[in-house]
C-alpha cells in the first residue's frame, strides 16, 4: 500500500517552486495569444509547451529511458532545421513580391533595417562580463550567442530559430520567445519609436504611387536568380533564401495554384503547430529562470527598437539627396513582420493627415525586410565562423 502512495504522490514531491513559475510562464503566453490575440498561432503552442515541460519528471522528454514526443519533434524539427526551413516554403508562397518590383529602392530599407542586429551583437559581448552565465564562456561561443540575440531584432522567428539553432541551442527557448512576442508588439513597440525619431510634418508626409505591370517572366526569373545570387554571396544562407524563394516560385509560377495554396494553408498551419510546442518544450525552469534569460530578452528588444530606428534614420538620410522626398515612416517597415508593420506605418500616416496614404509603399519596404533579415541571418551564420577562425 505504502508503495502505491509513493507512486501516486511521486509527482507532486518533484514538484519545485521553478516549475509554478514556469507554469505561469506558460500561462502568460496563452493568454496574450487568447485574449490579445498576439501571434496566437505561435505564443498559444509555446506556451502551454513551457508547461507540458515543466511537469514533474519530465515524461513528455523522457519516459522509460527512451525519447519523449518533444524531444523526439525536437531532435527531428529543431535540431536538423527541418521546421524552420519548412516555414519559409510557406511563407514564400504567402509573398507577393510586386510592390516591391514597382518600387525597387524600398530593397536598401530591408537592408537598413538591419542595423539593430549588429548592433545588439556588440551590446551582449560587452554585457557578457556583468552575466554569471555569460562571463564564464569561451569567446567563440559567446560570439555564437551574441549572434544568435543579435537576430532577434530581424523581427523573423523562422530565422531566429534557425541561426539559435547552430549557435544557441541551450538559449533556444527564450530567443525565440523574444523574437515571436516582439513581432506580435509591433503595434505597441514602433510607433513611439517612429513619434521620437520624426516630426508630424513628415508623418504626414504623401508619396505619390503610380500603377505598373509586372510582367509573369520577372515573377518567376527573381526567385530563381535570388536564390542563384544568394547562394554564391552566402551559401550557407541557401537553406533559407532557397526554399523561401521555391514557395515563392511555386505562387507564381501559375501552374501549381493547389500547392500554392496547400503550401500557405496545411504545411503552413501544421508546421507552425509542430514547431511552437517544440520550442515550447525547450523552455524548462533550469534553462529559462535565469538572468541570461533576461539578457536575451532586454537585448533582443534592444535589437528590435535599433532596427526600427535604423530604418527610420535611413530615410531621413536619403531625404537630404532626394528631390522626391520619403515618408520617413516608410524605414521603419524595413523588418521582417509582414504585413503588421507596414500596417502600423500607414494608420499612422492617416492619424497625421487622412489623405495620407503610403501602404504600398509601407508594403514593399515591409516585403524587402523579409529578403533583408534571410540574407543578414546568412551573413551572420557566414561571417561569425570566420571571425571565430582567424581572431579568437
Amino acid at each position: 500500500m505504502q508503495q502505491v502512495v509513493s507512486a501516486l504522490l511521486e509527482g507532486l514531491n518533484a514538484l519545485q517552486w521553478s516549475h509554478c513559475i514556469m507554469f505561469a510562464v506558460g500561462g502568460i503566453l496563452i493568454f496574450l495569444a487568447v485574449r490579445k490575440n498576439y501571434e496566437p498561432m505561435l505564443l498559444l503552442p509555446i506556451g502551454f509547451g513551457a508547461i507540458l515541460v515543466n511537469l514533474p519528471l519530465k515524461t513528455i522528454l523522457t519516459f522509460d529511458g527512451a525519447d519523449g514526443v518533444l524531444q523526439i519533434l525536437f531532435n527531428a524539427g529543431i535540431l536538423t532545421e527541418l521546421f524552420p526551413v519548412l516555414i519559409f516554403i510557406a511563407v514564400g508562397a504567402m509573398i507577393d513580391f510586386t510592390p516591391l518590383f514597382k518600387m525597387p529602392i524600398m530593397i536598401f530599407f530591408g537592408a537598413a533595417a538591419q542595423f539593430g542586429i549588429f548592433a545588439t551583437i556588440t551590446g551582449v559581448v560587452f554585457l557578457s562580463r556583468y552575466v554569471p552565465q555569460f562571463s564564464g564562456m569561451d569567446p567563440a561561443e559567446l560570439l555564437k550567442l551574441a549572434a544568435s540575440v543579435g537576430i532577434i531584432g530581424a523581427a523573423d522567428g523562422p530565422t531566429s530559430i534557425f541561426v539559435a539553432s547552430k549557435f544557441a541551442r541551450d538559449y533556444l527557448g527564450p530567443i525565440s520567445v523574444a523574437a515571436y512576442s516582439y513581432m506580435a508588439l509591433v503595434p505597441i513597440i514602433q510607433p513611439p519609436i517612429i513619434r521620437l525619431l520624426t516630426t508630424k510634418k513628415e508623418r504626414a508626409m504623401k508619396m505619390a504611387y503610380r500603377e505598373s505591370d509586372v510582367s509573369r517572366t520577372v515573377k518567376i526569373l527573381f526567385p530563381v536568380l535570388a536564390t542563384i545570387v544568394a547562394g554564391i554571396i552566402a551559401p550557407i544562407s541557401v537553406p533559407l533564401v532557397g526554399l523561401l524563394m521555391f514557395g515563392n516560385l511555386v505562387r507564381e509560377s501559375g501552374v501549381l495554384e493547389r500547392l500554392s495554396q496547400s503550401a500557405q494553408n496545411e504545411l503552413a498551419n501544421l508546421v507552425t503547430l509542430l514547431l511552437g510546442i517544440t520550442i515550447g518544450g525547450t523552455m524548462t525552469a533550469e534553462k529559462f529562470l535565469t538572468p541570461a534569460t533576461l539578457v536575451i530578452l532586454g537585448m533582443g528588444l534592444l535589437a528590435f527598437v535599433f532596427d526600427t530606428a535604423g530604418g527610420v534614420l535611413f530615410a531621413k538620410f536619403l531625404n537630404l539627396f532626394l528631390k522626391t522626398k520619403i515618408n520617413p515612416m516608410i524605414g521603419a517597415a524595413g523588418i521582417s513582420a509582414f504585413p503588421m508593420s507596414a500596417r502600423v506605418v500607414h494608420k499612422m500616416a492617416q492619424e497625421e493627415d487622412f489623405q495620407t496614404y503610403i501602404l504600398m509603399q509601407a508594403v514593399s519596404a515591409n516585403v524587402s525586410g523579409q529578403l533583408g533579415s534571410i540574407m543578414a541571418g546568412g551573413l551572420v551564420l557566414a561571417l561569425v565562423p570566420v571571425l571565430i577562425a582567424n581572431f579568437l
